[in-house]
């Protein structure tokens, strides 16, 4: 319920490199034990664990449990604030939570706070039903301190009602001697047996109980509590006569209560503070002070503090001789003793209003009310308000003339009511009558000429006023001995602040060092992330920005035989900075110099003989140099710039040396990667030219056939035209003849028709590929058709393994794609085959299928009855470079090729199965490729 400072930290240490919903398990209980300490923050906790929890699977009840205890944390926020209606229906919705989920010791502490809403509101009876059943709750957890606390709680409440019964019920339960509790447990027992010590007039021993109390309250995190036992220790001082650590306790009550702006503290320190201002004679700042009070506490008016207020007012005014003001005082405080039942506010208020009316010249009405006075505080055996009550009626009957009492045994009322008060006085066990009240007797004994009992009473005055001074130096005594103890408690108190405040400290710079080291390392995965130089320098760009101060940041890199260095990036006041080379070698550059001795130049504050060669052209005082290293090999330098001078402490290098090493990282993985990129078009570029070449060899050869037999046909059909002209010019020609050259000629027009249309079409097909390879446009296509067209460009390296394809391919699939990349990874496909899959000693098929099993999609199977491949190449033929025929014919690219364009150009997916009869390559696409454009790693291959 109650947790000590050191369980704190723990919780603190362990949640600050946690991220999501593992925080929540640290999380909850520092939110909830923050919730007096630090409030504000453990409201920021509780919001933060209520939106991890609902990102969290967690079981229906362990859901309910956290979010029941993080609400219960607002809850309390508001009754601390003073929003009791707010407070009190929160407390409600989460007692029943609770109980849904059979929490009992949730349900307890939302009784417990119930029940100091209650009590707050001037409810104490509902207040003490509310700690009854938080008791039988925590009974049910089987939480003895729970039960403790709230039984403690219980008893303090009835020692305003009874203090002897409170003594007979809850004396012997909590007897810390023989039993200790923990300091959560003990704050509660000691504030009950400070209470009681208080009501039987044993100031020490409450002060040195509420000193325990205030210890122990703040070690555990009750801060309210804390405030509430300063208070008390104050008050007992007071009594004691001692007001200047009276005051000193109500001025830590208000140190303590003033950061926190809850109302019911803060008004409670002011006006104790002023009852003591106003016992040293300060009615001035007392009246200040209470009404400072009065208003702060305005919103719990039914609270035992507002009524205190009351009194308290009613007192200074009766010093002031304002007794309107305090009658009026007092009437409002008998209203609110009376809802609260408290007796000893009744009595207070009956008497200071009959004080107030006597010198109103109301003799009847302040009579009327000294009675009531009297009659209340000995039905209460409030014996020390009984000898109060009495000394008014005996001053109402002195100023004014009333009829005596029926059972006057003294001359007059004013004596009869004076022996009283000593005779009550004689019951009390170590009280001691004060001297004006055996003053007013001798003075009523003059007064009437009985001198004799004049003389007798003005000498038990003198003694009495002996014994004053000497009980006034044992009060001293114990004040003086409760002082030391309380110097004491203070020294404790302020090794636990250094303690605590050391611990925050060190707790401080842990998290802002675990933060920043996230921090840096989310940095970090970002800017390596980047294989482009341009986004990796707008990258650290940003975060040099974000996270130090720089009027000036720049990047040089090396060329590659380090003779120089260049400036490839920089900014100066928000304005890019133009490139500009520095010599390696140059004295005045320290730039130059950083990479020249690979060691970091700070420059804390410039002088004369800190030269700055460019970055720009502000005048900056302040400047740090980090090589850029990667292991012995220098990549460049980087600076960062200020116009004030020492801006860059241990922190900000740290922070700079770590962005310059996640930079140097970046720069050499980005120019690597340039260098491959440059590689890969080179050989992929060598690769398109040897498919084009292979291609450009294939049609040739497909060429030949057709155009050499229309060459031979067109020769003959010449031979026989010119017999034809000979026979005509000749012997003469015959019908046979002509007929016979006719037949031939329409034979050979026939021929060479269907040779130059073969060969035509071949060509189509060669310029439509060859378009389509080279511009990689999309456009609408039968795939039949390319499919065909693509196939036609291999058959002469078919034919000429002895190898064979057949195609089965509707005619009616029509797709909005890239014919010309898509022919690309046929070509690849049968490429492949030719050369990995069939030995050259028997000959091989493949087969080209297509089917459209759903709508909008194609799948394309290509399928040999080769060797098929390896187990252990089946995972890696699609990686760049990746064969088994290197220096074959085999460059590794083909497949790594077929891949790219089929998952990023053409939008599909490509799977590999292989057996001992073979292997199938399958595509499935989509008949309308993705409308993103060829990105630029797939340009590289094609």
């Amino acid at each position: 319920m109650f947790a000590l400072d050191d369980e704190l930290a723990q919780w603190d240490a362990a949640l600050q490199p946690l991220s999501g919903p593992a925080r929540l398990p640290a999380l909850v209980p520092l939110a909830w034990h923050l919730r007096q300490r630090d409030t504000a923050r453990a409201l920021e906790l509780a919001d933060e664990g209520l939106r991890l929890l609902s990102d969290t699977p967690l079981a229906p009840d362990a859901t309910t449990r956290i979010a029941a205890r993080l609400h219960l944390v607002r809850a309390e926020a508001a009754w601390l604030a003073g929003q009791m209606d707010a407070a009190d229906e929160q407390a409600a919705q989460v007692q029943a939570r609770f109980s849904a989920v059979d929490d009992h010791a949730g349900v307890a502490d939302a009784h417990w706070l119930r029940a100091w809403i209650a009590i707050d509101r001037g409810d104490h009876q509902l207040g003490e039903a509310e700690l009854e059943a938080m008791t039988e709750a925590a009974r049910r957890a089987g939480d003895p301190h729970r039960i403790a606390i709230a039984e403690a709680a219980n008893a303090r409440w009835t020692v305003l009602r009874d203090l002897d019964a409170a003594e007979r019920r809850w004396g012997r339960r909590f007897d810390l001697e023989n039993d200790p509790q923990p300091p959560a447990v003990a704050a509660w027992i000691c504030d009950f047996h400070g209470l009681a010590a208080s009501q039987s007039s044993d100031f020490g021993a409450a002060a040195r109980h509420y000193i325990h109390c205030y210890e122990a309250a703040l070690e555990t995190g009750q801060l309210r509590m804390a405030i509430t036992a300063a208070i008390n220790i104050g008050l007992n001082f007071t009594i004691l006569n001692d007001h200047h650590a009276a005051l000193e306790w109500m001025e830590s009550a208000l140190d303590l209560a003033r950061p926190t702006g809850w109302p019911r503290n803060i008004g409670a320190c002011l006006m104790h503070t002023a009852d003591t201002m106003r016992r040293l004679g300060r009615l001035d700042a007392t009246e200040e002070l209470l009404q400072e009070a009065l208003e702060i506490l305005a919103p719990l008016s039914g609270s035992r503090s507002y009524a205190t207020a009351l009194q308290y007012l009613g007192d200074l005014s009766l010093d002031k001789g304002d007794y309107a003001a305090a009658l009026d005082a007092f009437r409002r405080l008998e209203l609110r003793a009376d809802a609260l039942r408290q007796p000893d506010f009744q009595n207070i208020a009956r008497r200071g209003q009959a004080h107030a009316l006597c010198f109103l010249d109301r003799p009847q009405e302040a009579l009327h009310m000294a009675v009531r006075a009297v009659e209340l505080a000995a039905q209460q055996a409030m014996l020390h308000n009984h000898v109060e009550a009495l000394r008014v009626m005996a001053l109402v009957h002195a100023r004014h003339p009333l009829p005596p009492p029926p059972d006057m045994t003294e001359p007059n009322a004013t004596l009869h009511y004076l022996h009283r008060a000593l005779a009550v006085a004689a019951e009390i066990e170590g009280y001691l009558a004060p001297c004006q009240l055996h003053e007013a007797l001798a003075r009523e004994y003059a007064a009437i000429g009985d001198y004799p009992k004049a003389y007798a009473s003005a000498q038990a005055a003198a003694a009495a006023r002996e014994k004053t001074h000497s009980q006034d130096a044992t009060n001293r005594a114990i004040a003086m001995q409760v002082h030391h103890q309380t110097e004491h408690a203070r020294a404790e108190g302020y090794h636990h602040r250094e303690l605590a405040a050391s611990e925050a400290k060190r707790v401080q710079v842990l998290q802002q060092t675990t933060a920043t080291l996230e921090r840096l390392s989310v940095i970090g995965q970002e800017i390596t992330t980047h294989l482009d130089a341009g986004a990796v320098f707008q990258a650290l760009n940003r975060h040099v920005q974000a996270l130090l101060p720089a009027d000036t940041f720049a990047i040089y890199l090396c060329d590659p035989g380090c003779d120089t260095i260049s400036r490839v990036f920089g900014v100066e006041a928000g304005q890019a900075l133009p490139n500009h080379t520095i010599d390696i070698d140059n004295p005045r550059a320290n730039s130059a110099r950083c990479l020249r001795e690979r060691r970091e130049v700070y420059i804390e504050e410039a002088g004369p003989d800190d030269i700055f060669l460019a970055p720009g052209t502000l005048v900056t005082s302040c400047a740090l140099y980090v090589p850029l290293l990667v292991g012995e090999r220098a990549v460049g330098v980087m600076t960062v710039q200020d116009m004030d001078a020492g801006v860059y402490g241990e922190r900000e290098r740290l922070i700079f040396r770590t962005l310059c090493a996640y930079g140097a990282i970046a720069l050499d993985n980005a120019e690597a990667y340039r260098q491959l990129k440059d590689a890969q078009t080179q050989l992929v570029s060598q690769e398109k030219l040897a498919a084009l070449g292979s291609l450009m060899a294939g049609v040739a050869h497909e060429l030949n056939t057709p155009i050499g037999n229309s060459l031979l046909i067109a020769s003959t059909l010449m031979q026989k035209t010119e017999e034809l002209e000979q026979r005509l010019n000749g012997p003469g020609l015959k019908r046979s003849d002509l007929a016979g050259y006719m037949a031939d000629a329409r034979k050979a027009h026939e021929l060479v028709m269907r040779g130059l249309t073969s060969a035509a079409d071949l060509v189509n097909s060669f310029k439509q590929v060859a378009v389509d390879r080279t511009t990689e446009q999309r456009r609408m296509f039968n795939l039949q058709q390319v499919t065909h067209e693509v196939i036609a460009t291999m058959m002469n390296r078919i034919r000429a393994a002895n190898h064979r394809i057949e195609i089965e391919v509707p005619d009616n699939v029509m797709m909005d794609s890239y014919p010309g990349p898509f022919g690309q990874v046929i070509a690849n496909f049968i490429t492949n085959a030719l050369l990995h899959a069939f030995s050259k000693e028997r000959s091989g098929g493949m087969w080209l299928r297509a089917v459209t099993p759903v709508d909008g999609r194609v799948l394309v199977s290509f399928r040999d009855n080769g060797g098929g491949i390896a187990p252990e190449h089946l995972s890696r033929i699609f990686d760049p470079f990746f064969t088994t025929k290197l220096g074959q014919g085999g460059s590794g690219l083909g497949l790594s090729i077929s891949y790219n364009i089929v998952t990023s150009l053409l939008g599909g997916h490509i799977s590999v199965h292989s057996s001992l009869e073979g292997a199938t390559f399958t595509l499935d696409l989509p008949l309308t490729a993705p409308e993103s454009q060829i990105p630029a790693a797939t340009q590289i291959y094609h």
